[in-house]
């Protein structure tokens, strides 16, 4: 008999370690023993759906070679996908005050632009980062620009590349960009509105693991990777912050959420350059970010 969602089945100590254990490896997301009951009732959703009955048997399961997919569904099952438009507005504002000036310069002179939201969940960072990007250069279409929008989740991925928000997400907007860049639309039952067709070819949208290989094949000018890190362990953040810098392009700028910051044993050569806003140097010293 399998269980009912009035009759949600309890995490022992030991299972609730070997569901952390698989989602450190799998995402470097880390549970600390005060999250037992957040995992335990996300993950009984796994076992009613999967109509298994014990948090053991899942684990199981979700290790063998038949379980990979379900490991990607117990991921996303795990982490929180809350996203605004235009949240942090200050790096926006830094986009259009000190980035886009020097980048659109040298795209109008047939140079190559690329922007990367990294952990880009339903999709309304890379799209304000479209509709800063058009607001500031309406011709930015038809030159050599991209945003890559990546996240972990295939859910959220799908639901992004939609790019349909029910209407209260409108009130994110100013009047402006929703006249410029929204159109109303439906889905299903659902009434809101839908980024317009120009503002959502301006992003492509793939599913990435960020602890995986990153198959690009060239640099970054800018990165968002806000608010993803502070669910990592200080040694996962170590060595995600190299990586980071190796594909940022010199001059190229790093966003990060309001609550993280570089370790103070970090050698880096990223400097400060606004609230929570990065640039890498073009020189080759480096320095320790306090």
């Amino acid at each position: 008999m399998t269980q009912s969602a009035s009759h949600a089945i309890t995490m022992s100590d030991r299972e609730f370690q070997a569901i952390s254990d698989i989602a450190y490896k799998e995402a470097g997301l880390v549970f600390m023993p005060e999250k037992v009951s957040l995992v335990q009732s996300r993950i009984n959703r796994r076992l009613r759906q999967l109509k298994i009955n014990s948090f053991s048997d899942y684990t199981a399961f979700v290790q063998s070679e038949q379980g990979i997919a379900e490991r990607k569904a117990m991921i996303s099952s795990l982490t929180t996908n809350v996203s605004n438009f235009f949240r942090e507005s200050h790096h926006f504002d830094i986009l259009k005050e000190k980035v886009f000036p020097n980048l659109l310069s040298r795209a109008h002179a047939g140079g190559r632009v690329r922007l990367w939201s990294a952990g880009c969940s339903t999709g309304q960072e890379p799209y304000s980062i479209a509709m800063t990007l058009l607001d500031f250069a309406p011709d930015a279409p038809t030159m050599d620009i991209k945003i890559l929008a990546t996240d972990i989740d295939p859910n959220v991925i799908s639901t992004a590349k939609q790019g349909f928000y029910e209407t209260g997400a409108l009130n994110e907007l100013c009047e402006s960009f929703q006249d410029q860049f929204t159109e109303t639309a439906e889905n299903g039952r659902k009434s809101g509105f839908r980024m317009t067709p120009v503002i959502r070819s301006m992003v492509s949208f793939r599913e990435l693991n960020l602890l995986s290989q990153w198959p690009f094949s060239g640099n970054f000018d800018v990165t968002f990777c806000r608010n993803v890190v502070i669910y990592f362990d200080e040694a996962t953040q170590m060595s995600l912050w190299p990586r980071f810098e190796s594909v940022t392009a010199p001059d190229g700028w790093l966003f990060l959420g309001h609550s993280e910051r570089f370790s103070e044993r970090l050698e880096t050569k990223f400097v400060t350059n606004g609230a929570t806003a990065y640039q890498r140097a073009a020189h080759t010293d480096t320095r320790n970010l306090k």
